[in-house]
Order: C-alpha cells, then structure tokens, then sequence
C-alpha cells in the first residue's frame, strides 16, 4: 500500500474500511457507511474512498462526494469465520435498495 493511502486511512481509523481486488489485482478502497440486514443477511453499503492527490484533471467529478458511486455488497461468512463482501443476487439488491429508501425517509422524517 502507498505511504498516501496508508495516511488517509489512518484518518478514519474509527470507520470500517473495505478493500476490493478487482480481477487484475488493482485495490479499491472503501468506507462501510451502513449495514442493512434484510431476509435474515447482512448488506452493507460501501462508499469509494478518493485520494485528491490520485486525480490530475482539476475539472472532473471523481473525488467532489457529490456525485459518488455507491455500491452494495452481500456480507458472508467464510468457512475460515471471517467476513467477506460479495455481489448481492439482483433480488436481493432490490431489497436492499427498498429498505435503503425507506431508512432515510425514516430519517427525513
């Protein structure tokens, strides 16, 4: 891991994050922003973390939080006891996406 990465990460110690391994073997950093559990599993809803320092171009969108990508991951259980983030089944994200909405206008309220 980069010296960078490494600082921002200790930043936000008390948050939980993720890293992803896509199939090339590029990590992606995530913040757990909220577990949701629905039909008996747990969901958590992953925010990408951006470096300023990765992003040249001082025009784009990717690291202003307005605009960022949210994704939903499925949490299991490996068979070693140890938490693993997986792609949810399209149902499953739809529930989760429900439940997601209705969270935050059970906040709004």
């Amino acid at each position: 891991m980069a010296e960078f990465e490494k600082d921002s990460l200790e930043e936000i110690e008390d948050e939980l994050v993720v890293i992803v391994t896509d199939e090339d073997g590029n990590e992606f950093y995530y913040r757990e922003e909220m577990i949701i559990p629905v039909d008996g599993k747990k969901f958590a809803i992953l925010i990408p973390l951006h470096n300023d320092d990765e992003c040249e171009d001082e025009s784009c969108d990717c690291c202003d939080g307005d605009d960022t990508d949210v994704f939903v991951a499925r949490i299991d259980i490996d068979e070693s006891g140890e938490e693993v983030y997986v792609d949810p089944t399209d149902e499953e994200f739809d529930a989760v996406l429900n439940a997601y909405e209705e969270a935050v206008e059970d906040d709004e309220a």
